[in-house]
């Protein structure tokens, strides 16, 4: 019998394997080394690989570009060897020259410093004296070297952008060469970002061909699509959308302890680096007794029962309870318990009289109104601002939501434009990222460019950040950690809300095989590697996907990713057929 045999290459343009996402954040960058929304870090995480990433079974340190790693004995010098054989997706080689090449622009360009500027402070020297070896120099031992949150990049490309804010850093001449699984192919902002299988991945080639993240406006409309087949996976749902899709025929849900934190920013004095004042924020919120009043104005036990359905833990510290080591839990003795009468005391302390109208002035005869920023297409804020602005009302403060564009939010809190604003960030299992945010070396050196948009700077809290970061000891450091969240609890320039539960949902009669992090427990598609989608792979039978169904005027991201399989706690790769990561 004569048998006709169709490249796996062609047949994929035939007929290709589309797993299609949706997402309801913008994206504000693409190019690494400014990106700071949580979709545009996702994307830079499947596009440029690290040197080290967490594992999908328990986030502990696996290799990237780096293949073996060693300190020093003084805990001073660690060098990385650099995967053999591994190569960009233009077929040049990747070396330990990029990684000096992206090190270096880190340190000495502030721009480029930007998204990842935390983890280079303590850098005395990047070197490599050869192609696989990379040396890194500190000036303190650095706990956090293992878990480098810093897509590297091919200098061969990157040495060609003359300004880390011209828009040719977001091109896809610059942008297009990756060493991940997926490739960028397209991008136009807020309409599309097209990426492509990288065959010259070093892990292997996808079990699909596309992956789509398709822009909703909210997450109505993308539980619908779910339901009428126009997409296969949605995540950030709420407790009703959630307990909807349980049953639905062919949909399968996740929940699962999640990464991020909802916080309610309060605008301490926004200052720059250099101590000037910057932005336009409530002088009241200046003083520690108006945030600690507005604190126990709030009650998180009911945004967590009410906002969340239930779906989310009560807050603590900056570090999650999912990363138990790390996390704070405050005291009986400092916790901030809703407690209005406590409130208003405080605020009588503060010299915040009530007038006729119910609204408290200071001497200065200005009264308490804030303004209350948020996303308007997060449906969070929606409900949870009605809850602050009725509560702070019952205080004597007057609030007025300003609910508003993602990119819009970003500018605004960046700049110190804002009295109360909704935010949170994606932690990683290494707390120092999250926590160096919190540092005075992270106030912006103009208005606009913090990459902190709460604006904290204290001695005491600085002190025991840099005790942490230098700390190899497990056990030492981690009470480092939590000392250094209670002194940030205790000033409040902003309040932790809660951790929300991630709440997920799957077309399961075309995809499966979606890794979780931690393994068989975890979240899928926010996390800190790329293992969720990289694992996922068509059910047999199932139709391909290039047929969406979606409207004109969404925008969309595409990619491949590639098959990763779990035996026996380690990861092992699969070739299908002849071919084979915040900021809120």
């Amino acid at each position: 019998m004569l048998v006709s045999l169709v490249p796996v290459a062609q047949a994929r343009q035939d007929s290709p394997r589309v797993l299609r996402v949706a997402l309801v954040q913008e994206i504000d960058h693409l190019n690494p080394f400014t990106a700071s929304f949580a979709s545009s870090t996702m994307v830079g995480r499947f596009s440029w690989e690290f040197l080290t990433l967490p594992s999908a079974e328990d986030a502990t340190p696996t290799g990237g570009v780096a293949e073996s790693w060693e300190v020093s004995e003084d805990k001073l010098t660690w060098t990385f060897t650099i995967r053999e054989g591994m190569t960009w997706s233009d077929g040049e080689p990747v070396t330990a020259e990029d990684a000096v090449f992206t090190f270096d622009k880190i340190m000495s360009d502030p721009k480029a410093a930007e998204a990842n500027g935390g983890y280079v402070e303590n850098f005395v020297a990047v070197s490599a004296p050869d192609p696989r070896t990379l040396v890194i120099e500190t000036a303190e031992p650095q706990a956090s070297m293992t878990a480098l949150d810093v897509p590297i990049v091919p200098e061969h490309v990157w040495s060609r952008v003359p300004d880390m804010h011209d828009p040719m850093a977001d091109s896809v001449e610059v942008v297009g060469v990756g060493s991940g699984p997926f490739l960028i192919a397209e991008y136009r902002r807020n309409e599309v970002v097209r990426m492509t299988a990288n065959e010259r991945y070093w892990r292997g080639a996808p079990a699909y061909d596309e992956l789509r993240f398709i822009k909703f406006e909210n997450a109505d409309a993308a539980v619908n699509a779910l339901r009428n087949g126009e997409i296969d996976f949605v995540n950030r749902l709420t407790r009703a959308q959630f307990d909807s899709l349980r049953g639905e025929p062919g949909v399968e849900t996740n929940q699962a302890s999640g990464r991020r934190y909802r916080e309610l920013l309060m605008n301490p004095g926004a200052r720059n680096a250099v101590g000037d004042e910057i932005g336009d924020g409530h002088p009241a919120l200046r003083d520690v007794r108006v945030r600690r009043a507005v604190a126990m104005a709030v009650d998180p036990r009911v945004l967590v029962e009410k906002v969340l359905g239930g779906y989310g833990e009560l807050p603590g510290g900056l570090v999650p309870p999912v990363y138990s080591e790390f996390h704070y839990e405050p005291g009986e003795d400092v916790r901030y318990e809703f407690d209005p009468g406590a409130a208003e005391a405080l605020l009588d302390e503060a010299g915040y009289e009530r007038g006729p109208d119910g609204v408290r002035a200071g001497p200065d005869g200005r009264p308490l109104e804030f303004r209350l920023t948020g996303r308007a297409s997060d449906d969070y804020a929606q409900r949870a601002g009605d809850y602050v602005v009725s509560w702070l009302r019952d205080v004597g403060i007057a609030v007025t939501k300003d609910l508003v564009s993602d990119n819009e939010v970003d500018e605004t809190t960046s700049s110190g434009h804002y009295d109360l604003a909704f935010s949170g960030w994606g932690t990683n299992p290494d707390p120092d990222y999250i926590l160096s945010k919190q540092t005075c070396a992270a106030l912006p050196a103009a208005s606009g460019s913090s990459s902190s948009n709460a604006f904290f700077c204290d001695e005491v809290y600085d002190e025991l950040y840099y005790r942490q970061a230098a700390e190899l000891s497990g056990q030492q450091r981690a009470e480092l950690v939590r000392r250094a969240q209670a002194r940030y609890y205790e000033r409040v320039p902003s309040l932790v809300l809660g951790y929300d539960n991630v709440l997920e949902a799957y077309r399961s009669d075309r995809f499966t095989g979606f890794v979780r992090q931690p393994v068989g427990e975890g979240q899928i598609m926010e996390q800190t590697g790329y293992w969720g989608f990289y694992g996922a792979e068509p059910v047999t039978g199932a139709a391909a996907g290039a047929g969406s169904g979606v409207s004109a005027g969404v925008w969309i991201v595409v990619g491949a990713g590639a098959l990763v399989l779990l035996v026996g706690g380690g990861v092992v790769l699969v070739r299908r057929r002849a071919s084979v990561y915040d900021r809120e």
